[in-house]
């Protein structure tokens, strides 16, 4: 394939990933702009980009995409490898000079989209760079899963698809494709039944204790993840049941637990499961079982044989008895022999629907609670990411200013996740426009359609309490006030359940609104989800009064 051609399926495949609904297709010719292929055979494709910043980003967000548009146009898997050829910067700029009209001519403007100058510019090669068979070094931490799931099919070419053959252009620096395709190709797993010898690799390692950002919202949690963390196995924290919304940092502290265990307790196994992978491994070892009598004893040693065993999101169990009797066996087995055992979940123990007997041993040692941020811990972790971020990607020292911070923090919801992907959005798009001074009023544009949540729905405590008055008929001063009698509390306590499921605010500051405290709040929302169980009358009085607030915010 001559360079003419691989420019041109290069053009095909970037054409197909533009053209798929998750995909923004400006931010895709943008990026796209800045890599070159390089090479390409019946299951490899050989790109590079012109800095580190450039091959990192695409590596993460668009390799997966490049690999699915391959499969679409050819039918075949493609292993995908990025590296970085430092002259090709230069060698763009030197064609643009040679083919470009005089100066000042708009014909010189870079297309729309591209980006000429990185608020960093593209680190110098190391020395030798250009002598040294360029295979890709490794990809970092939370890459190699995105590279690793390319596995190739056979290389032969389906029904009416011409087959490709390697052709390195005459600038690209040498490589071994065997020894790339190996490279990112997955590597097998570590025997099911391994005792304490070996112990996977954690793919987490920046969740630790160190980057936790701590508020009233999650301060009790950190202490009991940090206790359990240091002293493993010991009463009263074990079992350690951590239960919150999505995204409010439960998957965090569980992996800073491991993480911490295993750099200060090297001796000690921990195994971190995920309920829904824990389930799929139980399926597939009860379907093994019938050909290979082993594999269900290794699937439940290697899980017994854990010092630390944490499971994540547990009300994915919910209805699945028998996955549910397997996680109760090891619950007992390491629990009765001092093993430290972690979960979490989206809900309290008992709200989880399961059968009485998993619950009330769940909440045998400390449960306890992760509440939505407030504001400040919202700006921490903001702050703290865009740090992160900025180290990770080599920007020096970058930060964003403090009325986007703010901005960020004020209108984002509960959900951290989000909050960290607007942080990266408006990271990447002062990146790739070399716009790092960005005024708040363009990232409100920018994140106009982002958030889920926040005040930027248009939604007040003081709404919820209106609306509630009215369909009640009582007064705000009895609604905040003293009073006790059911015709007040009653009210108040739905008031209370509609503030936390609206507005994702912390108890303490839907209390202060109330005049009441923490806990009177959190026994508010309890007692009124215990009525929606199973009291239809409750339930439809929810959807009615959900039904007039949502014209508040409309």
């Amino acid at each position: 394939m001559d360079s003419e051609k691989l420019n041109e399926q290069w053009r095909a495949i970037s054409a197909q990933v533009s053209s798929y609904a998750d995909m923004d297709a400006s931010q895709v010719s943008a990026f796209f702009s800045r890599l070159e292929p390089q090479a390409m055979s019946d299951s490899f494709l050989m790109l590079t980009a012109d800095n580190d910043f450039i091959k990192s980003w695409v590596e993460q967000h668009y390799v997966e995409p490049i690999q699915r548009a391959l499969r679409d146009l050819t039918g075949v898997r493609f292993v995908v490898a990025i590296a970085v050829d430092p002259t090709q910067e230069a060698r763009k700029a030197a064609s643009a000079t040679v083919t470009a009209p005089a100066a000042g001519s708009a014909a010189t403007a870079p297309a729309a989209g591209a980006v000429t100058t990185p608020v960093a510019p593209p680190a110098p090669p190391a020395t030798g760079t250009a002598a040294t068979p360029a295979v890709p070094p490794a990809p970092a931490p939370g890459q190699a899963g995105a590279l690793g799931r390319a596995t190739p099919l056979p290389t032969s070419s389906p029904v009416g698809t011409a087959p490709l053959s390697t052709a390195p252009q005459p600038y690209m620096p040498p490589y071994d494709e065997a020894a790339v395709i190996d490279h990112y190709s997955p590597q097998p797993a570590p025997e099911a039944a391994t005792g304490g010898a070996s112990r996977p690799s954690c793919s987490t390692s920046s969740l630790t204790f160190g980057n936790f950002v701590i508020g009233d919202s999650n301060r009790m949690a950190y202490s009991m993840a940090v206790e359990v963390a240091e002293s493993p196995g010991r009463s009263p924290l074990n079992p350690l049941f951590i239960y919150g919304k999505s995204g409010l940092g439960k998957t965090h502290l569980m992996r800073a637990i491991q993480n911490y265990i295993e750099e200060t307790r090297p001796g000690m196994r921990t195994v971190y499961a995920d309920s829904a992978d824990f389930l799929s491994k139980h399926v597939e070892a009860a379907r093994a079982h019938d050909r290979e009598k082993s594999s269900y004893k290794d699937f439940k040693t290697y899980y017994e044989e854990a010092d630390v065993l944490l499971i994540d999101d547990v009300q994915y169990l919910q209805g699945k008895t028998q996955t549910l009797d397997i996680v109760f066996q090891l619950f007992n087995t390491l629990t009765a022999q001092g093993k430290q055992v972690v979960l979490s979940a989206d809900r309290m123990p008992k709200n989880i629907g399961i059968d009485e007997r998993y619950y009330s041993r769940f909440s045998a040692g400390g449960v306890i609670d992760i509440q939505p941020p407030e504001i400040e811990t919202k700006l921490g972790i903001v702050k703290s990411f865009a740090d992160e971020y900025s180290r990770s990607e080599g920007l020096g020292n970058f930060t964003l200013a403090g009325d986007i911070q703010m901005y960020i923090a004020e209108n984002s919801s509960s959900n951290i996740r989000e909050l960290k992907s607007a942080v990266t959005k408006v990271i990447y798009q002062m990146m790739l426009f070399n716009r790092a001074d960005m005024t708040v009023e363009e990232v409100r544009t920018l994140l106009e359609n982002h958030f889920s949540g926040g005040p930027s729905r248009n939604l007040s405590i003081e709404d919820i309490q209106r609306a509630v008055e009215s369909f009640f008929k009582v007064s705000r001063s009895d609604l905040v006030g003293p009073k006790r009698s059911r015709s007040v509390v009653y009210p108040r306590q739905i008031a209370i359940y509609l503030c936390r499921q609206l507005l994702d605010l912390p108890y303490n500051d839907i209390g202060k609104k109330f005049n009441r405290d923490h806990s009177t709040a959190m026994h508010s929302v309890a007692s009124v989800e215990e009525m929606l169980k199973d009291n239809r009358g409750v339930q439809e009085e929810i959807e009615a009064l959900q039904k007039i607030i949502s014209e508040y915010s409309e």
